[in-house]
């Protein structure tokens, strides 16, 4: 990055799509795309001769394609890899999260045309992520845990009292798929609580995420719906564009009512919900994210007595989120990715130990 603006590579097959993210990037005067490319190969060549600051890469191509191409530009000469492809093709919904996987920092949906009434929000959006991503410099990596391993942490420092965890919340945006791989593979398949999880992504990109993760996992991934009671050894993720929390009676509740700064789904609801509704009972947790969503209502967690953890600077690929939490003084525990799931563990088994298994 030079003076301020980002050097951009597109890697797509198709020279109509080329031009249009091209137009869409440079109506950023910040923003400069330096070169246009139709396969993985090309862009691997690329990257090793003039390096740029943000690769914009669509995932099925000829000959190289995207996965590819991810793993093997991380491998060697590592830059910043936004997938920048369309949710109507299932394909690519269900590949996206295995080149997360392979070291791409964000997954977007591509947008539409100028004519369509989604284009300057999806616009918007693709020349803000383009930055953000630029300003990474470093692609953070860690080791997946093994399996079901027996958890390795000490005993917490802060217990829930004579509490028994009910129910955990996870809230994550840029980063958040790989986090939530890893520290779910941690987990075995009888957790005793549910886990509900907002993740902020691209509109449509949910259900592959829930699939994958289905598959990567010991733990069964719903989308969330109204009405459903959670389940121990469960995940739900809060669906497109709808706030996730508990009703009265324990089961899920989505509506439409607004977020802080118009986020929908926002971690923020999903917490101050579990404050209301489990209290000292619940457990939060802040991971890898851009902004400050959930950050306040993670403190309050603790102010109510909840176990609250943040995820550590160094496995985030975006300290915004936990970053912000940590400063208000809202985490309990500040873990790296691979230790969050044996702390989970940790404090659910000391919980159901003093007071029997929910």
């Amino acid at each position: 990055m030079t003076d301020g603006t980002v050097n951009v590579l597109i890697v797509d097959d198709s020279p109509v799509a080329q031009m249009h993210l091209r137009r869409i990037l440079e109506d950023d005067p910040q923003t400069r795309v330096i070169g246009m490319v139709g396969d993985g190969q090309a862009g691997l060549d690329f990257v090793r001769k003039t390096r740029p600051d943000v690769l914009l890469m669509d995932i099925h191509m000829p000959g190289m394609d995207g996965f590819e191409a991810t793993r093997r530009v991380m491998e060697t000469v590592p830059v910043p890899i936004i997938i920048c492809t369309s949710t109507a093709d299932p394909r690519d919904v269900a590949v996206t999260f295995r080149v997360l996987e392979a070291g791409a920092l964000a997954c977007i949906e591509k947008p539409v045309g100028r004519e369509h009434a989604e284009f300057e929000r999806m616009a918007s959006e693709l020349r803000q992520a383009v930055r953000l991503m630029s300003e990474i410099k470093v692609v953070r990596r860690w080791a997946k845990p093994e399996p079901n391993r027996p958890a390795s942490q000490p005993a917490p420092e802060r217990k829930p009292a004579a509490n028994t965890v009910r129910i955990v919340g996870i809230g994550t945006s840029t980063g958040g798929p790989l986090v939530l791989q890893t520290i779910l593979s941690g987990l075995p398949k009888s957790f005793p609580v549910p886990i509900l999880i907002v993740q902020h992504i691209a509109s449509g990109f949910l259900p592959g995420m829930a699939e994958w993760l289905s598959q990567t996992t010991a733990l069964p991934v719903h989308i969330a719906a109204y009405g459903v009671r959670p389940q121990p050894g469960h995940v739900y993720l809060a669906p497109d564009d709808f706030q996730m929390g508990l009703r009265s009676d324990g089961s899920i509740l989505l509506t439409k009512e607004e977020g802080s700064n118009g986020l929908r789904p926002a971690v923020s609801y999903l917490f101050r919900s579990l404050i209301e509704r489990c209290g000292p009972s619940a457990i939060g947790v802040l991971l890898t994210g851009m902004g400050k969503d959930g950050a306040e209502e993670l403190k309050q967690m603790r102010d109510a007595g909840a176990i609250t953890i943040a995820q550590d600077r160094e496995t985030s690929v975006v300290h915004g989120m936990p970053g912000e939490a940590i400063q208000l003084g809202g985490a309990v525990h500040v873990l790296p990715a691979e230790k969050i799931a044996s702390m989970l563990q940790s404090l659910v088994s000391n919980s159901s130990e003093r007071n029997g298994t929910p």
